[in-house]
């Protein structure tokens, strides 16, 4: 019983698996942070090429 007891403590003290999910969730957050940038400059370049193209015709 007392191996099991000392398993849990080994398995709470141990780090790994946290850091692991921050760096999951960093990289989660930066890729949020991508995509909406592209998508906010993907429609103001298509307004300004909508313009030009208005002013060309």
């Amino acid at each position: 019983m007392s191996n099991h007891f000392v398993s849990l403590k080994a398995f709470l003290r141990d780090d790994d698996g946290v850091t692991a999910i921050e760096y999951g969730l960093i990289a989660a957050l930066i890729a949020v942070v991508i995509i909406a940038s592209v998508q906010i400059v993907g429609t103001n370049l298509s307004s300004i090429f909508s313009m030009i193209a208005s002013e060309l015709s």
